[in-house]
C-alpha cells in the first residue's frame, strides 16, 4: 500500500535526509522557538562557521528553516509548517501499521475450532 502525502517523494527525501543529522535536528529545534543568527548557531557547535552554514543550507533546501538578512547577520528561523507536513506523513504511516496490527490481532483472535 502506498501512503499518499502532500509532499513529493523528492521533498520527503530532502526533509528526512536533513533530519538524519543530529546537528541539523538541533538547529531546527533551536530555531523553532525563535530566530538565531548563523553566528549564534555556530558558537554552539565544535565545528567551523562554514560547516554550520552548510548545515543551515541543507535545512533551508529541505524547507525546514528560512534564512533572511538582518544587517550584517543572516538570521535563521525554523519552519513549523514543514515539520507539521512531515508529521502528517509519519501519522499516515502510523495509521497504516496500526491497521495492519489490528488485522493481525483479529486473525490471531479467531477460534480455529469454529472454522471462522
Amino acid at each position: 500500500m502506498v501512503v499518499q502525502t502532500e509532499l513529493s517523494d523528492a521533498e520527503v527525501d530532502r526533509i528526512f535526509r536533513a533530519l538524519a543529522d543530529a546537528t541539523r535536528r538541533d538547529i531546527v529545534r533551536r530555531t523553532l522557538g525563535g530566530e538565531a543568527s548563523v553566528s549564534e548557531l555556530a558558537a554552539s557547535y565544535d565545528m567551523s562557521f562554514a560547516a554550520v552554514q552548510k548545515h543551515v543550507a541543507v535545512l533551508e533546501g529541505a524547507g525546514l528553516v528560512t534564512k533572511h538578512p538582518h544587517g550584517r547577520e543572516r538570521m535563521v528561523r525554523g519552519n513549523p509548517e514543514a515539520i507539521r507536513r512531515a508529521q502528517r506523513l509519519l501519522d499516515r504511516y502510523e495509521q497504516l501499521w496500526r491497521a495492519r496490527i489490528d488485522s493481525l490481532d483479529a486473525l490471531l483472535a479467531e477460534d480455529p475450532r469454529s472454522g471462522s
